[in-house]
């Protein structure tokens, strides 16, 4: 029987979760009265409401509630369900499986914001979220908002592209239970059930979600196998709130970032050289546990009190503890350091380890009345993560530089460990924040004051092991003040017309990557500094809507992608002094009639560095100096979506999607070589569901993917080669072609 988390069966975990919603005592729900939910509703909405803004704040942002989150279930990333927003680009190594990133207006993820319940879920060295970690955490969620642009202050990693804030699921007014089922295309497989108490006459509610999610991928030996369990259990009453979360996630997913070149997916689209290995007859084979293997569990304590007057308080506590190693063949590697190999060349097995803790504490104080909101308070984060490196086995090779192995090591399990590094850092911030309505209520204006310390060390050997360089003995300790401040004003002409402007100021310090990058050549990283101005008009009438925003993102010494990976998939980054991102995002949607609507969105954008300089060769190895305004890396300068919806009978959706991303290149320099041709890709699904006894229903659903077999490449990353003079080295992610899912799902 196949393991999931925790030793138990996928089919152990359905039992114990419907034996869990069938035995909480639910009695009392038919009786609450409106009051009493109103009341739990306002508690559980202080727990995010620093990470968030209303919806009369001036700021770009979109909200997605439960019901938008469940309609993409079937996505089981998170980028893949904010997909269809205005200056949204998803990538994946391989499709909708696999490691998968999202961009908001070309800004990368270790720039954005990703928080749950205003705690922040990005990692504190590398400051990026991988979603791998925790699949489906969308269906962890009561309602997910995404603001773009610098956003409203949250403790942990900057925004400086955008924020994606998660309220995880809330007491229902009833029990419920969900059952989701679905198999599709490269033998995918994704199940998931979900359960909840409601809330007990004595104010108690439980819920539950375990999904799970495999598949063998598109690309050779690219598959994954991940599952993710959610619990949370709570008590309130009129005034306090104490709830408690805990979030596990499990994966292990084969390696497929190293990317492939155009030759060698032209003979065949499925090609990846990750765990390829030839034996001493030139037999190709490919080693079975190639692969990525991460545990991540997050321990969360909430509680929230409401005062007299319009007053309350709320604190929040997490631990997040994360270990796991990627286990790599090196076929007829050189790691000719420190003595270890006889012969120079070896065939060997790596592992990369992690593990690491993490430490939140939020506190915040909060006034309200019909013409004031003020919040003010802190957050601190205590960050512990060690990276170690050893040999496991190896052909010919003294292990330990003591015993001498061939073959896999003794049942010693003896190792040589060849890098080992530390990172602590420590990050606190205070914020204060404040909204006035004014004028009626037809104008909102919003401040947003936010100090943030930053303390960083990073000491040992880093693991550049198989590359031509020594690694580097890392002493590194810096300290970060910023200042992050935000303005705005927000009027309401009517019901229809509003407009709104705000400006803000993010401060970001480089990460892990980007400290060792720049310690190997030698240079000093330096943190991020961002202006956004953004000035935005709404219109809203009875069957349409419609939004334009212009802004203006101004940065200082911004890293931006070299066009170049880390042996570990990281990008790594440089500085460039002056840039900018301005461009205008249009959105609107219209519903004729009853049984059909539209939207759309469409971003217009330059994105440029300002005196950029680099040097090329010719193909005699005579080295260029070139200097000028380029395109920055990996930023589009068009992005648009159109969603077409068909619902001519209650129990029948018909949704058409499809997304367009424009050109854009893998570095700064802008040239053709470099560059990725835009690509369009539309899915289409369609579900049809039957009612059952009171409000169960069955919703049976079949989406297409790609629909009209656009196999399309993504850039994976891009280099002036070291062997032919004048030439670049392109590597490529492959996308599949059409593919299919059916899902089943049952909520009683």
């Amino acid at each position: 029987m196949k393991k999931t988390l925790c030793g138990l069966s996928s089919r152990a975990v359905a039992v114990l979760a419907t034996i869990v919603s069938t035995t909480i005592p639910f009695g009392a729900n038919a009786q609450e009265h409106r009051d009493s939910r109103d009341s739990v509703r306002v508690l559980e909405e202080v727990i995010v409401s620093d990470s968030r803004v209303s919806a009369s704040a001036p700021m770009t942002t979109a909200t997605l509630t439960r019901d938008d989150i469940s309609d993409r279930k079937g996505e089981i990333s998170v980028p893949y369900v904010l997909e269809m927003q205005p200056s949204v680009v998803v990538e994946s190594e391989q499709g909708r499986t696999g490691n998968t990133s999202i961009r908001i207006r070309g800004v990368d993820a270790t720039r954005i914001n990703v928080n749950i319940n205003g705690i922040t879920l990005n990692d504190a060295e590398s400051q990026a979220v991988y979603w791998v970690n925790i699949p489906n955490l969308g269906g962890m969620a009561q309602s997910l908002q995404l603001q773009r642009g610098v956003g409203t202050s949250v403790g942990g990693s900057a925004a400086l592209g955008g924020t994606i804030s998660f309220q995880t699921l809330t007491p229902a007014s009833e029990p419920y239970a969900t059952v989701d089922i679905g198999y599709g295309s490269f033998n995918t497989k994704q199940y998931g059930i979900t359960v909840g108490s409601g809330r007990t006459k004595h104010g108690f509610a439980f819920d539950m979600a375990y999904n799970g999610f495999g598949s063998d991928g598109y690309v050779r030996n690219s598959g994954s196998d991940q599952q993710s369990l959610f619990l949370t259990g709570s008590w309130s009453n009129d005034k306090t709130l104490l709830k408690a979360i805990f979030i596990l996630g499990h994966q292990r997913t084969e390696i497929a970032w190293n990317g492939s070149t155009a030759t060698d997916l032209d003979a065949d689209p499925r090609y990846n050289d990750a765990g390829m290995y030839a034996d001493d007859l030139g037999n190709i084979y490919y080693y079975d546990n190639e692969a990525d293997f991460y545990n991540q569990r997050h321990y969360q304590l909430y509680w929230v009190q409401t005062l007299v007057k319009g007053w309350s308080l709320n604190a929040a506590f997490d631990f997040t503890h994360g270990d796991g190693y990627d286990e790599n063949y090196r076929y007829n590697s050189k790691p000719a350091k420190y003595g270890l190999i006889s012969n120079g060349r070896v065939d060997c097995i790596t592992q990369k380890n992690m593990f690491n803790s993490s430490y939140t504490l939020n506190m915040a104080a909060k006034y309200r009345n019909k013409w004031v909101d003020l919040s003010f308070g802190a957050a601190g984060n205590y960050y512990d993560g060690n990276h170690y490196g050893n040999v496991i086995w190896s052909k010919d090779s003294t292990l330990n530089k003591t015993l001498a192995h061939y073959g896999l090591p003794n049942g010693d399990g003896d190792k040589y460990e060849w890098y080992r590094n530390k990172g602590v850092k420590r990050d606190g911030s205070f914020f204060a924040k404040a909204s006035f309505s004014l004028l009626d209520g037809h104008m909102n204006v919003y401040a947003d004051l936010q100090l943030r310390f930053v303390d960083y060390t990073l000491r040992g050997r880093d693991d550049e092991f198989f590359r031509d360089f020594d690694s580097v003995e890392m002493d590194y300790h810096k300290f970060y003040p910023f200042f992050n401040p935000r303005v705005g004003i927000n009027y309401a002409f009517n019901e229809m017309h509003r407009i709104y402007f705000v400006a803000g100021i993010s401060n970001r310090e480089p990460n892990r990557s980007d400290v060792k990058n720049h310690l190997m050549i030698g240079e000093e990283v330096k943190a991020e500094h961002l202006l956004d101005i953004e000035f935005g008009y709404g219109l809203k009438g009875k069957n349409y809507t419609a939004k334009a925003n212009m802004y203006a993102m101004l940065y200082k010494d911004q890293l931006t992608p070299s066009g170049l990976f880390s042996t570990s998939g990281y990008g790594l980054l440089i500085n460039v002094d002056k840039s900018y991102r301005i461009g205008i995002e249009l959105e609107g949607g219209y519903k004729p009639c009853r049984w059909f609507d539209f939207g759309a969105n469409l971003t217009l954008s330059q994105n440029k560095v300002i005196d950029y300089e680099y040097e090329d060769c010719d193909s005699l190895w005579n080295y260029r100096s070139h200097k000028g305004t380029t395109d920055l890396a990996m930023s589009p300068s068009i992005v648009g979506a159109l969603m077409l919806n068909f619902n001519p009978w209650k129990t029948l959706k018909l949704q058409l999607v499809g997304k367009y991303v424009g050109d854009m290149y893998v570095d700064n320099t802008s040239r053709e070589s470099m560059k990725q041709d835009g690509y369009f890709v539309s899915n289409a699904k369609i579900s049809y569901t039957w009612t059952l006894k009171g409000k169960s229903t069955i919703e049976a659903q079949f989406l297409v993917n790609n629909l009209f077999n656009n196999h399309y490449r993504l850039s994976a990353w891009g280099s002036d080669s070291w062997d032919v003079p004048g030439a670049v080295d392109r590597y490529y992610y492959q996308q599949p072609g059409i593919n299919f899912m059916g899902r089943i799902v049952v909520s009683l």
